[in-house]
């Protein structure tokens, strides 16, 4: 399995993961989130590919949704951000 992360700017990634099949992910960060979750400690790339292992081991990537806010995480699983924390 592979996880790419390729920053588009300063809140937009693309992510392509690469396990049974391959698969393409736009994803947004909103600064503030990033802040709550990372307080700063690890980059935006970091977070969202952290965020990306964290799904893979829940559901495969052809169920992750092509488009979406992280927050949006937190709301199918509620342990997301306590577990995905610096």
């Amino acid at each position: 399995m592979t996880i790419s992360v390729e920053k588009l700017d300063d809140k937009t990634f693309n992510v392509t993961v690469n396990k049974s099949g391959t698969t393409q992910h736009k994803v947004t960060v909103p600064d503030d989130y990033h802040q709550k979750l990372t307080k700063g400690q690890i980059s935006k790339e970091e977070l969202v590919k952290r965020s990306f292992e964290f799904l893979l081991e829940r559901e495969p990537n052809t169920s992750i949704l092509r488009s979406f806010d992280l927050p949006v995480i937190n709301q199918y699983f509620p342990e997301y951000e306590r577990t995905i924390g610096a």
